[in-house]
């Protein structure tokens, strides 16, 4: 799981224009600014080519998208290979 940590934190510090340096696995990507709607969407196709997942409408929720712990948790309920 650290190694997908890793790639979702080089993703979210690539595709910002917010400062990201006190970025935690825990911090709230939307509440805090990181991205937008638009920066979810870019972050949606992301997740879907990069780590072979499909986002069902009912997966589009906060819960699963509002942190990189939770990004992590869904990838791995949606893909568990990636291990």
């Amino acid at each position: 799981m650290d190694t997908l940590k890793k790639e979702l934190f080089a993703y979210v510090k690539e595709n910002t224009f917010k400062e990201t340096d006190s970025l935690q696995s825990d911090t709230k990507i939307f509440v805090e600014g990181i991205f937008d709607s638009m920066g979810f969407a870019l972050l949606l196709d992301f997740l879907e080519s990069k780590f072979q997942i499909q986002a069902e409408d009912s997966d589009l929720v906060e819960e699963n998208f509002e942190s990189i712990d939770a990004i992590a948790e869904f990838i791995l309920r949606k893909n568990p290979a990636i291990v």
